[in-house]
């Protein structure tokens, strides 16, 4: 006989105390999502209108014409890790991901320091997409005033957290229906501003500046190593966060196939969605060093938005300032979503406190875990803002850090976890072992090349003692990891000596009928 763990308690087999043998449901909402209602959560956790505005101008400075050719091989590795997710939430359909699957393959302290790689890249992008929210806000509203008012920003961003955090309390379907809205909006404007752009550009009416667009612009040659590693860190950033798909498995129609293929049908919309935009910004814009051209130092934050007057008049500018700002906003509250899910999971498990578990009576969502994280995100942002705006920004630059580490060990489990029935058929071998394998490495090598170049002072904005200030961040952030852990294994040592969550422990999500 099973025991079935309710939110907030752990059981115990009788035939082995202190081990969970088969636990249930951790009192989430059963059988809300959908595969489309997957995909739109996975796609509003990426933001793509504002991770293309804030990201491409560096990734055009980095490696020039060949930005097409970074999003195309930065999402290889994002395809082979999607593969590793896919197989695990289909063998372990649980929301803490990679917390669960990699204690189950190599044990509670990496299984937990995974888990706070997650919390880590969502409390750094939290920080800054609503910012971005705000700053955008104004500029579509011509406050421009306010836009440049650091205390308005951080004023109408701390709102933008509270608010999407309320939001996520409320429940999994509001937040599904307000994301479908949001998404919709941000994929017209985009899709409708490139295909204008290459028109104009393909009938000559894009101006002296414009430049026909190439096939090579898709293929990396004549880049170095460090060149490549700084566009590719970069673009591991425009990418993640479609596995937040992942974190609602337990919420999910069809827990043990829907969101493994929600995570692969998002990755593949937005490598499509990317090199369409990227093909359009470059062939519009050219590499002019002034005007709208992206050789133009004063274009590197936003290559996006400074293109919709030229396209299309005021009305496609002011759209795209408002798809940055609702992509932004989106982002806010969907990246909540997976991370307190991930917070339920390590608190069932006692890996966190008790009162993580706690799931709201009405709205069955991790109402406390939700709430921490609203709150860690706030005090973040609010304490990075009055530091230095500089600090802010290489925030976001060091994500790609996090994002590398938690993914990489994520792949590294499926391999190791599935290892017996690796020879087991063809399909085993390449997506359970050979795929994620070489997904894992590409994310290692990424992490390790990537944080080599940003110790280097001149990486980023800011520097601490002779270091550069975004492998301070990055790698500080992860280390924090460590002595938070050690904290949770002095309150509460079952989970760290395997007597909560083992390779052998079968977790279950309720049939719904």
């Amino acid at each position: 006989m099973s025991e079935r763990i309710e939110a907030g308690s752990v059981g115990a087999d009788a035939g082995t105390p202190g081990i969970i043998e088969n636990p249930g449901s951790k009192g989430l909402r059963a059988g809300s999502i959908g595969l489309m209602g997957n995909v739109i959560i996975g796609l509003s956790a990426v933001a793509p209108a504002y991770s293309l505005a804030a990201t491409l101008g560096y990734v055009v400075d980095n490696v020039r014409d060949k930005a097409p050719a970074m999003f195309v091989l930065a999402f290889i590795p994002m395809l082979l890790v999607a593969f590793a997710y896919r197989e695990l939430s289909r063998d372990t359909p649980d929301c803490g991901t990679t917390f669960t699957w990699g204690t189950k393959a190599f044990g509670p302290w990496i299984g937990w320091i995974g888990g706070w790689g997650l919390a880590v890249s969502a409390i750094i992008v939290l920080a800054n997409v609503s910012e971005i929210a705000a700053l955008y806000l104004f500029r579509f509203l011509g406050l421009d005033g306010l836009a440049d008012s650091l205390i308005a920003k951080i004023l109408l961003g701390s709102v933008f957290i509270i608010g999407m955090t309320w939001v996520s309390i409320r429940g999994i379907v509001i937040s599904e229906r307000m994301q479908a809205i949001l998404m919709f909006i941000q994929f017209a404007v985009l899709i409708v501003a490139s295909v204008i752009a290459l028109v104009k550009v393909g009938t000559g009416r894009a101006g002296a500046q414009a430049i026909d667009p190439e096939l090579s612009w898709l293929w990396p040659n004549g880049l170095d190593q460090s060149q490549i590693a700084a566009a590719v860190i970069l673009c591991i950033f425009i990418y993640w966060g479609w596995d937040a798909c992942l974190a609602i498995s337990e919420e999910t129609k069809d827990p043990d196939k829907t969101p493994g293929r929600a995570a692969v049908l998002t990755c593949l919309i937005l490598v499509a969605t990317y090199v369409l935009v990227a093909y359009a910004v470059q062939s519009f814009a050219g590499f002019g060093d002034t005007g709208i051209g992206l050789g133009n130092e004063a274009n590197a934050e936003d290559v996006l938005t400074i293109l919709g007057d030229p396209v299309a008049g005021a009305v496609m500018s002011s759209a795209l300032l408002l798809t940055v700002c609702v992509s932004a906003l989106s982002s806010t509250q969907s990246t909540i979503l997976p991370t307190a899910r991930s917070s339920l999971s390590m608190a069932v498990y006692k890996a966190l406190p008790d009162r993580f578990a706690s799931i709201h009576p009405r709205y069955m969502t991790p109402a406390f875990g939700t709430a921490a994280m609203g709150a860690a995100a706030l005090t973040f942002y609010l304490v990075l803002s009055l530091l230095s705006q500089d600090t802010l920004a290489d925030s976001i630059s060091s994500l790609g850090l996090a994002v590398a580490f938690y993914y990489g060990i994520t792949a590294f489990a499926c391999v190791w976890y599935f290892r017996s029935t690796l020879f087991g058929s063809a399909r085993n071998f390449f997506l359970r072992g050979l795929l994620p394998l070489l997904g894992g490495l590409a994310m290692a090598a990424a992490f390790i090349r990537s944080a080599i170049d940003m110790i280097s002072p001149d990486y980023g904005a800011t520097s601490v003692g002779g270091i550069g200030g975004v492998f301070v961040l990055g790698v500080g952030m992860l280390v924090l990891g460590i002595p938070l852990m050690l904290a949770c294994f002095a309150h509460n040592s079952d989970f760290f000596r395997g007597r909560t969550l083992t390779a052998t422990t079968e977790v279950k999500v309720p049939d719904v009928h």
